[in-house]
């Protein structure tokens, strides 16, 4: 009993490991925007959306840098999110609600994407990316909460 428990714990750190790590990731990519932008718009070439999106970044930074100040405190935000889930990470049974605000974050990208796109002109084909982000985070919570069923069980 004791080998099952433990490999459905360390299958629930791994998959919530991967959630923390892609939260982690996209707060580290909100940094440098600019160079960001600037090779994606050598990759894809003359792509329209990509080439006003770095545009208008290259633009507003050399005239404005404070502008970056923003996505500075986009990426913050990113860290304390993923910092909030080490709590389950630790204790599956006890922090689990921590999974279902995680949950309800993600469905919160859905709607922001959906409902914020086009207010701010963003192509329906980039807030379908955006959206994808809420349903790619929610995959390991759920299953996570799955888990913590089973490793509750166990215990």
């Amino acid at each position: 009993m004791k080998i099952q428990s433990r490999k459905v714990l360390f299958r629930y750190r791994l998959s919530l490991g991967f959630f923390i790590l892609g939260l982690t990731l996209s707060g580290i990519s909100a940094l440098p925007l600019e160079l960001e932008s600037a090779i994606l718009d050598r990759w894809f070439g003359m792509n329209a959306w990509i080439t006003t999106v770095h545009s208008a970044i290259h633009e507003t930074y050399a005239r404005l840098p404070f502008f970056g100040y923003g996505t500075d405190w986009l990426a913050f935000g990113h860290f304390v999110i993923a910092a909030f889930f080490i709590l389950p990470f630790v204790d599956p049974v006890r922090y689990r609600g921590v999974l279902y605000i995680g949950l309800v974050a993600c469905a919160g990208v859905i709607l922001v994407a959906l409902i914020c796109g086009p207010i701010r002109d963003i192509p329906f084909g980039w807030q379908l990316i955006d959206c994808s982000f809420g349903i790619l985070g929610a995959i390991p919570l759920l299953y996570c909460l799955r888990l913590v069923q089973k490793i509750e069980r166990h215990a």
